[in-house]
């Protein structure tokens, strides 16, 4: 029993742990190798599979009048696309050497990059507004969908790829996964109202689901990282950028959340984003060792997760 607490306490850690060390059992014992192609198919079905099952469960507790902008939404909106475009001027007029533009690289791609789909499990965890947080989501993925064609090709030119391409790119990778679990919800809700119902009871299952995905990204980004050539010194620079972006963002966030009795779905909005699309969008608009930084923002987010679950839970037992 005490061991099933402690799993439960230490969710996110845990997950991180075994991802990294499934990457090098994977890695280095050669009697697993057969195994590979079964277990590439797998993960490539499991992770959209996770995510869609996780949002489906939150989404089935959003109450659809509560999907409104707010105020904050608009700062956080304008944080990103200032500090985005702020880093693209400087990489567009001042001319820097190779290594420390990968790492102004990184730092963009991490700031307009939109918030996690997953980012409401969390924020309903620590007991923020999910419906809010929802609603950001969907603002920061279409402002991301426009920005990052505008501006990456500006700071590494692309000759094939045009505005509208792009644009459709980037919605194909977000918004089925996150439109569609939405709409079955509401499908649910208004149709099948006790399988609504059903679904609700097990809404907290949600989290537990963002775990066994978190362990599959940890994986992917230690193959990253450990079969990367770049010089170790400039990828620990790189990791240190995700690691001021992401801490940066928790705190405007959180300050600008407060402001507006929102401070849990504000912060999780502008720090927690969606890695997998960053790592994408870099590999695919920048230079590829740029995605180092949104690799390691993977490690940096769920570190502060960790952290603020652990002290809510802190909380909840001294009251």
């Amino acid at each position: 029993m005490d061991l099933l607490k402690f799993m439960k306490n230490w969710t996110l850690p845990l997950a991180m742990l075994a991802g990294v060390i499934g990457y090098f059992v994977f890695a280095n014992f050669t009697f697993l190798e057969p195994t590979k192609p079964f277990m590439n198919g797998l993960i490539s079905f499991l992770t959209p599979s996770l995510i869609f099952a996780q949002l489906l469960l939150t989404f089935c507790k959003i109450e659809p009048k509560e999907l409104v902008p707010r105020v904050w939404h608009g700062w956080l909106l304008a944080i990103q696309a200032i500090s985005c475009g702020i880093i693209a001027l400087l990489l567009i007029f001042c001319p820097m050497d190779e290594s420390y533009k990968e790492i102004f690289e990184a730092a963009m791609v991490c700031l307009i990059c939109p918030t996690a789909t997953a980012a409401a499990v969390i924020t309903g965890k620590l007991g923020g507004s999910a419906s809010s947080l929802t609603t950001y989501t969907l603002l920061s993925n279409i402002l991301a969908a426009i920005a990052v064609p505008l501006v990456f090709p500006l700071v590494e030119p692309h000759t094939d790829v045009t505005f509208g391409i792009a644009f459709l790119k980037i919605l194909s990778k977000v918004f089925p996964l996150l439109l569609a679990p939405f709409f079955i919800a509401l499908l649910f809700r208004y149709y099948i109202p006790r399988f609504h119902k059903f679904l609700l009871e097990y809404h907290t299952s949600a989290f537990y689901l963002w775990a066994i995905a978190l362990t599959i990204v940890m994986g992917q980004t230690t193959r990253s990282l450990v079969n990367s050539t770049a010089d170790v010194t400039v990828e620990m620079l790189i990791a240190f950028a995700g690691l001021v972006t992401c801490c940066l963002q928790f705190y405007f966030g959180k300050r600008i959340g407060s402001a507006y009795n929102d401070r849990i779905s504000a912060g999780q909005a502008l720090g927690q984003k969606n890695t997998v699309l960053a790592i994408w969008m870099a590999v695919t608009y920048l230079n590829p060792l740029s995605s180092v930084g949104p690799g390691s923002y993977v490690v940096w987010q769920n570190i502060i997760n960790s952290y603020q679950l652990w002290k809510k839970r802190k909380n909840e037992m001294k009251n």
